[in-house]
């Protein structure tokens, strides 16, 4: 009779990678293909985005002006609460952000624990008790005339903006964030892509590694 019996039933711990860089660098490409390639069986896609504070109480023109590209935009403890239940091998309810009335929706999503579980966002790298529970931790570096021209287009076409609203807020917050706290949040990263998801190379060595440690039995 194995003494050992119970311990050896347990799950593994899950692998959790981090994957940060500016807005618009492609950090989503990278989490999303990957996640596609994967299964949700496998890997656990967390977003930063969900975690954006609540701001019922916040008139609408106060949440508008609000720097979303601030670390004190987000609920950092109900992240941290939502890694360390996916980490025992539950499963959390993340909030659904609603960009066009800036607050969580009613929605939340389910979210099961795997054997890999990825978050991605602008600030994922910066927030020290987050940052400490990486196993992997992933910088998405893409010049910053690339990374606007995304964020034009992507809010033009998906999010109703003008490209003037766009540029006004990126000159006010989206750039002095960027320099204050995400591109200096680089320096932790253990792996650093250039180009974001249109570094193919890259994105089949992290892949392969992601099937690697998804297949393992830990």
């Amino acid at each position: 009779m194995s003494s050992g019996s119970t311990s050896d039933a347990l799950p593994p711990r899950p692998y959790l990678i981090g994957v940060a860089g500016g807005s618009n660098s492609g950090k989503t490409t990278i989490t999303s293909r990957l996640s596609e390639l994967m299964g949700s069986e496998r890997l656990s896609l967390i977003k930063l985005d969900s975690y954006y504070v609540e701001r019922s109480s916040e008139p609408m023109e106060v949440r508008a002006a609000a720097n979303y590209d601030h670390p004190d935009a987000f609920d950092w403890d109900l992240l941290n609460d939502h890694l360390a239940a996916l980490t025992g091998g539950g499963s959390v309810e993340v909030p659904i952000y609603d960009y066009a009335i800036h607050d969580r929706s009613e929605r939340r999503e389910i979210v099961e624990a795997a054997r890999v579980v990825v978050v991605e966002g602008i600030l994922v790298l910066w927030e020290p008790r987050l940052r400490d529970r990486f196993d992997l931790k992933i910088f998405v570096d893409t010049p910053a005339d690339l990374r606007i021209i995304r964020r034009l287009r992507r809010d033009v076409a998906e999010r109703g903006r003008t490209p003037e609203s766009i540029l006004d807020q990126y000159l006010a917050t989206v750039r002095p964030s960027h320099e204050l706290y995400i591109e200096p949040s680089k320096r932790h990263a253990d792996v650093i892509v250039p180009e974001g998801g249109l570094n193919r190379p890259a994105l089949e060595v992290l892949l392969a590694r992601v099937r690697e440690l998804a297949d393992s039995s830990g």
